[in-house]
């Protein structure tokens, strides 16, 4: 348990100070600027805060499941979005975060916007599937698990055409995108690795969410798959209920794992990608020069978004490394194994293709978009 004098227990008391002075979001704006712990930097913060605040004629509440600092190995961007948001409307708009999970996460961040009780939120791509099957798509096996893969899906004309009318038709607005990097196969402490090829986990308890095509994918490659809810998953894999999980390394980071793994390998099936939405009925109330504020905004952020990706990566493979976890990247040939024995051209998924696209010509264009070299350009992992 930490002391009152150390600087984890300082820092805390400071910010619940903060909070109870100036208000929530100003107490993160002066966590994330460094400015915490200095009375006359914080005052000054929280000031512009309550300026910008009675200056701006719309709030807008984002919220998100992820701490501030998150970014430098999960790169979320919150604060760099609310930034974009005050000065691309011109301080029209004033945003508000609920970061670290205050309002929840996932699926109840997407309810709550769906209903109106929050403007816009961060929560996977999947959560929209509810509402949009066609999203689901994304978590066929190496349909667009390689970054470059996913923005140029995300980004197309098909997808836009073809996803965002049936997203909208809900109540949502999609805003940006966030490329996180693909998920990976991540081993508990005590079994032998590197995990190379399929034939690899022939067996293993791998642990896995809800959905039915990552389910289906696993055993298709030999795993035996375990469904875990996302709370009990490390106490899952420190007592070996599971072996094995697949989150992004920057998300394996965030969440603690780093103590109870043993290796990580780069199998690049299915991306560990986000989104922001936000309610259309909100968005819709805009008048346009504030909507084609928020539009460029959220341009600008996926921008930051991309370019921060490798450093993110770079960072959460530097700590785990220094508590003992070891990276694997398969070579082509054994990257083509795991193609060959799950991938999405198998004809165990053309039922998915079919159901998920609304037909075979559909899902033809959006692999079409996914192969296509879009304007914007990430680094894979």
């Amino acid at each position: 348990m930490p002391r009152r004098d150390d600087p984890t227990s300082i820092e805390r008391r400071r910010f619940l100070e903060l909070s109870k002075s100036y208000g929530f979001t100003a107490a993160l704006v002066a966590a994330a600027g460094g400015t915490l712990l200095s009375n006359e930097a914080s005052a000054q913060t929280a000031k512009e805060e309550r300026d910008r605040e009675k200056a701006a004629e719309f709030t807008m509440t984002i919220a998100t499941a992820y701490i501030l600092g998150a970014s430098r190995s999960y790169p979320i961007m919150q604060l760099d979005f609310k930034e974009n948001l005050q000065n691309t409307t011109n301080g029209t708009v004033y945003v508000k975060l609920a970061a670290g999970g205050q309002l929840g996460a996932g699926g109840a961040l997407a309810q709550k916007v769906q209903n109106g009780t929050i403007q816009a939120a961060q929560h996977s791509l999947s959560n929209f599937a509810p509402f949009a099957p066609s999203v689901d798509l994304i978590n066929l096996p190496y349909f667009c698990g390689a970054n470059q893969r996913f923005v140029n899906l995300v980004t197309s004309e098909a997808w836009v055409g073809d996803v965002h009318p049936k997203v909208e038709a809900k109540g949502f607005k999609p805003l940006w995108y966030v490329v996180i990097d693909p998920r990976v196969v991540a081993i508990r402490r005590g079994m032998d690795g590197p995990v190379k090829t399929p034939a690899d986990l022939s067996g293993v308890k791998f642990r896995v969410p809800g959905s039915k095509m990552l389910q289906q994918y696993y055993r298709m490659i030999g795993a035996n798959p375990t469904p875990v809810a996302w709370g009990e998953t490390p106490s899952a894999i420190k007592q070996g209920v599971a072996d094995a999980l697949d989150p992004a390394v920057g998300a394996l980071y965030v969440f603690g794992f780093k103590d109870i793994l043993s290796w990580v390998t780069f199998s690049r099936a299915v991306p560990d990608s986000q989104v922001y939405s936000c309610n259309l009925e909100w968005y819709n109330s805009l008048p346009m020069d504030v909507k084609n504020g928020v539009e460029f905004a959220s341009g600008i952020t996926m921008q930051q978004n991309l370019a921060k990706v490798p450093a993110a990566r770079a960072y959460a493979m530097a700590e785990m490394s220094k508590a003992g976890v070891r990276f694997y990247s398969p070579a082509a040939d054994e990257l083509s194994e795991w193609v060959a024995a799950g991938g999405y051209q198998r004809p165990e998924w053309e039922g998915f293709k079919q159901e998920l696209a609304g037909s075979l010509e559909n899902f033809a264009q959006l692999e079409e978009a996914a192969g296509t070299q879009s304007q914007f350009y990430v680094h894979d992992a």
